[in-house]
């Protein structure tokens, strides 16, 4: 069965602006990548988990802070990997400032037998929507895309 993920599109209108939270990967492998490295925080989910409650949980658990509001489904969206990533768009707000992300470790340099901490993220921003769509990796423009014509 392939991977699936879930996660949560937050987005403002700051301005007559819409604008969306983003996530930046963490790692020696992301930390010189920036257009379409960029994604909605999100985290793997087991079969007999509620994938709303799991996206949930890794927003929190890679940024620190809890979301709520009412969450719209968007449609699912499959990564070149193959796996499944569902989302939900929610209508809030986070301090793209003071993001505290769960880490894993990492062996680094590979088959070094070396093992480093690394941030599941590293940095989180609020992007306009044109931005937003060269940041986020391309499978996930479909998110922003299709919150742009629910909400605009």
């Amino acid at each position: 069965m392939p991977k699936q993920s879930a996660g949560i599109l937050v987005y403002k209108n700051i301005d007559n602006q819409l604008q969306v939270f983003l996530v930046h990967p963490g790692g020696p492998f992301w930390a010189k990548k920036d257009g379409g490295a960029w994604s909605v925080p999100k985290g793997e989910f087991l079969d007999d988990e509620d994938p709303l409650a799991a996206a949930q949980r890794e927003f929190t658990e890679e940024t620190g802070q809890s979301i709520d509001g009412n969450f719209l489904a968007l449609k699912p969206v499959k990564l070149k990997s193959g796996k499944q990533v569902y989302c939900w768009a929610v209508e809030g707000d986070a301090d793209a400032d003071n993001i505290v992300s769960n880490v894993f470790q990492l062996e680094w340099p590979p088959k070094s037998g070396r093992l480093i901490d690394v941030p599941e993220v590293d940095k989180a921003a609020w992007f306009d929507l044109n931005t937003a769509k060269e940041k986020i990796n391309i499978a996930q423009v479909a998110f922003i895309e299709e919150l742009e014509a629910l909400v605009l």
